[in-house]
């Protein structure tokens, strides 16, 4: 009996019990939201709720396993399972379960007798991460300088990969945007020199412009509805019945709440928006739960990612500490574009809000995401100080 009640003692004595209050804090404020927004939709509020309690519930018990693991070594032993899961994976798409929704990108996995759609590239951020971390700790344990040319090729080619990889087999740009910037966040936390950052930002900024004026106004492209979705965040007025619908929706819906939002499940404009429950979910908040619910949802987002960075920067080895910095990392760009979009001061990329916006995937990914930081700060011994023949 003692030896079946060890890891749950281990996970409450060890585990970040802080960090998974604020991980069903916001859960359950995303319920509430998923409920009003789908109240209206044909198959009823009921089905969405359930379907994010039920993702919910697993990824709180992934927590518990994942708390447990000590990823460090298990990435040490597994990192070629890893690199092969990822491209696997995402390949998977390519067979009959791969499935599109009618969205245009070929983001899901459809499982015959399962409940769940599956994202693999929502899934893959994880091994990412860790094989980048990974990847990062060797070479400056092998004593490379990581602003070296050679050691970021290295990095940035994995990352390329992968990013070539899903824009091949998904068509996601927005996913790929979030992996860019794990790799952003990564590199940056392991002391890549800011001249790196300087320069390729502003040569990839002119050579945007460059192209933006001078070449695209004079292709087929110019009209494309990729292109589109960036030119009406220029001009609102551009497009505002077809490409610039949703966003000019999303901020008319947003304003009507001014302070204190026109009342929870009394929301209309909201309610012309589609996929409003995982897109635009931060337009119903604003909506009908003004600026002041908005606020909150994001102080509670914003103490996810806090805590995320501070279990990082505690770390008791560089590895975990690049680890927790890419999730937070994802966590910061994920918010940033969902809230941009919703604002309409980004381009529409179809990225969800953390813990708030309905989506099986994803919630049980960042719930894995939130264990391996959990993991982090269970597992505080040195490297050199653990039992290796245990995980």
């Amino acid at each position: 009996m003692t030896t079946i009640f060890a890891p749950i003692r281990e996970f409450f004595k060890k585990g970040d019990l802080l960090l998974l209050f604020l991980c069903l804090l916001a859960s359950g404020y995303g319920l509430v939201l998923i409920y009003s927004a789908t109240r209206t939709h044909a198959s009823g509020p009921l089905r969405f709720v359930a379907v994010q309690g039920v993702a919910i519930c697993i990824g709180v018990g992934i927590y518990f396993l994942l708390t447990l693991v000590d990823f460090q070594l298990f990435t040490a032993r597994t990192w070629k399972l890893l690199v092969l899961f990822d491209i696997g994976f995402i390949l998977l798409l390519r067979t009959p379960l791969g499935t599109d929704h009618g969205s245009g990108n070929l983001n899901w996995l459809s499982i015959p007798g399962f409940p769940l759609d599956i994202q693999p590239n929502e899934v893959v951020k994880i091994p990412f991460i860790l094989l980048l971390a990974y990847q990062i700790d060797r070479i400056q344990r092998d004593e490379r300088d990581i602003s070296a040319l050679s050691s970021l090729l290295q990095v940035g080619g994995h990352t390329l990969f992968m990013v070539g990889l899903i824009a091949a087999i998904c068509g996601d740009m927005g996913t790929c945007v979030v992996y860019m910037c794990i790799f952003v966040m990564l590199i940056w936390s392991a002391g890549v020199r800011l001249r790196w950052f300087a320069g390729v930002g502003g040569l990839g900024l002119f050579t945007l412009a460059v192209v933006w004026i001078f070449f695209l106004p004079d292709t087929k492209w110019w009209e494309d509805y990729r292109i589109m979705r960036f030119r009406v965040v220029f001009d609102h007025s551009l497009s505002p019945e077809r490409y610039g619908f949703q966003q000019t929706r999303s901020i008319q819906a947003i304003g009507a709440g001014q302070l204190t939002g026109v009342g929870y499940m009394q929301g209309t404009q909201s309610q012309t928006l589609p996929v409003r429950q995982s897109d635009f979910i931060f337009s119903v908040c604003g909506e009908e739960l003004g600026m002041v619910g908005c606020v909150l949802l994001l102080a509670i987002l914003a103490a996810i990612i806090l805590r995320c960075i501070w279990v990082g920067r505690h770390a008791s080895s560089p590895f975990a500490a690049y680890a927790a910095m890419g999730i937070s990392g994802m966590l910061i760009a994920q918010v940033v574009f969902n809230v941009g979009m919703c604002l309409f001061v980004l381009p529409v990329m179809g990225l969800t809000l953390p813990f708030i916006s309905h989506g099986g995937s994803s919630i049980i990914t960042l719930y894995a995401a939130m264990g391996i930081v959990s993991s982090i700060k269970a597992h505080t011994l040195p490297s050199w100080l653990r039992d290796r023949s245990q995980v």
